[in-house]
């Protein structure tokens, strides 16, 4: 089985790598990237964790898109337009404009998917025409809205991964003193963007019982960063990044993660080794959402997405039928969300790919942000798809976390001076 990485220069593919070299199954690893010289350094780090292993997979890596999309099974898209150096910039605006700059939520993730969604889409066409049978797993942020502009292209072959709702699923489920494995999670809403709201074990629902339980509650990632009180109030558990919708105010910050990050992997591309690479991702997950915490994570597990990415490769590759949380068209999932809209629900995965589980309907207030979300997110893709400015102005305008119109236009207008991947705005 062959697996091509398309930004097999970035940071987390030795996560990949040793989740590959632990499970098997793939015989040729080809990573794909723009900037040869990280792929020297991914390369590198790579031989150096796969010393000593039996089986372990052949690395190529190249520049050329169609020699790494030659004959291959699976895809992985992990690319980052702009880098590092991007994401910085879209926080250094969106704070200036006193607004949410990280990288998936608000504005930086707007300006993010205005750059990505081109680049995302011209790929997607690529592998149609290139590797048409191949299944894709879209890690590219912001996921979701990334999927949905792939999948215009490539249906139901896009499938997009995030490792928060599992993330999430474990840790309640150690919080209740169960086995995950034994358990059905009713999860759903969109990427960065959902709620638990039931857990169920032997036909009943447990979660009540954790609500009830402000001990229990407040042991985990979720319970402390939201509060008991207010997860009582809403009779669900949400994805961690709801915080910026829920404590916006609090959330907002001047941190820059993109900052950090950039000269915290500075280092590492500058000497790489597995050892420097290990020692940086340990102080990437120490770091990870600090500004929404007091002190540093209590959960440094890291990676996740690895680890979801190759469960859905294995159920399709060799059709065992497994249920994964994961981004797909809605069809008639949950209701009240178009059928072509990409969300992210648990979903029976097999030979033939993945089919998202018929949920109950969300709440008032959760389809309401879901559906603003939603509109956003589609605003972005058209604007990415056709160069409209005005829809890029709506994107900025209409979401929650951009409260007016005036600091939408100033918004756009920078993120188009700052980024030469968006000159097709100007």
């Amino acid at each position: 089985m062959r697996l091509a990485i398309l930004g097999g220069g970035g940071f987390r593919v030795p996560l990949v790598h040793g989740a590959l070299l632990a499970n098997g199954g793939v015989t040729e690893l080809v990573l794909h990237d723009v900037d040869a010289g990280r792929l020297a350094a991914i390369e590198r780090v790579l031989a150096e964790q796969a010393d000593g292993v039996a089986n372990a997979p052949r690395v190529r890596t190249t520049t050329d898109l169609a020699t790494a999309l030659s004959d291959v099974d699976f895809v992985f898209s992990a690319i980052r337009v702009g880098g590092l150096r991007g994401r910085r910039l879209d926080e250094r605006i969106a704070h200036a404009e006193g607004v949410l700059g990280q990288e998936t939520v608000g504005a930086g993730g707007i300006a993010y998917g205005l750059r990505t969604v081109p680049v995302a889409v011209g790929l997607a066409r690529t592998i149609a025409e290139l590797a048409p049978r191949a299944w894709v797993i879209n890690f590219t942020n912001p996921a979701g809205l990334v999927t949905e502009a792939m999948a215009a292209h490539l249906g139901g072959r896009v499938l997009g991964i995030c490792d928060s709702p599992v993330g999430l699923c474990r840790r309640v489920a150690r919080a209740l003193g169960i086995d995950p494995a034994t358990a059905g999670f009713d999860y759903a809403g969109l990427n960065h963007l959902g709620w638990l709201r039931a857990v169920h074990v032997g036909g009943a629902d447990v979660l009540p019982e954790l609500l009830a339980d402000t001990g229990a509650l407040e042991s985990f990632e979720e319970g402390k960063l939201f509060g008991a009180d207010w997860l009582r109030a809403l009779g669900a558990v949400p994805n961690e990044y709801l915080h910026y919708y829920y404590f916006a105010r609090e959330a907002g910050g001047s941190a820059s993660r993109g900052a950090q990050l950039l000269e915290q992997q500075r280092g590492f591309y500058a000497e790489p080794s597995l050892a420097s690479w290990e020692r940086t991702r340990l102080e990437r997950e120490a770091t990870y959402m600090a500004e929404t915490r007091e002190g540093e994570r209590d959960d440094l597990e890291g990676g996740g997405y690895e680890h979801v990415a190759l469960a859905l490769m294995r159920a399709i590759a060799h059709g065992e039928r497994t249920t994964l949380i994961l981004n797909v068209r809605n069809e008639s999932a949950l209701p009240g969300v178009p059928a072509d809209a990409v969300v992210e629900v648990p979903c029976v995965v097999d030979a033939n790919g993945a089919r998202p589980i018929a949920t109950g309907p969300l709440a008032d207030h959760e389809l309401g942000l879901v559906t603003a979300v939603k509109a956003v997110e589609r605003a972005t893709i058209e604007a990415a798809t056709t160069g409209s400015s005005a829809a890029a102005l709506r994107a900025f305008a209409l979401h929650p976390l951009v409260d007016s119109v005036s600091v939408a236009r100033r918004l756009l207008g920078s993120y188009v001076a700052a980024h030469p991947e968006l000159a097709y705005l100007a």
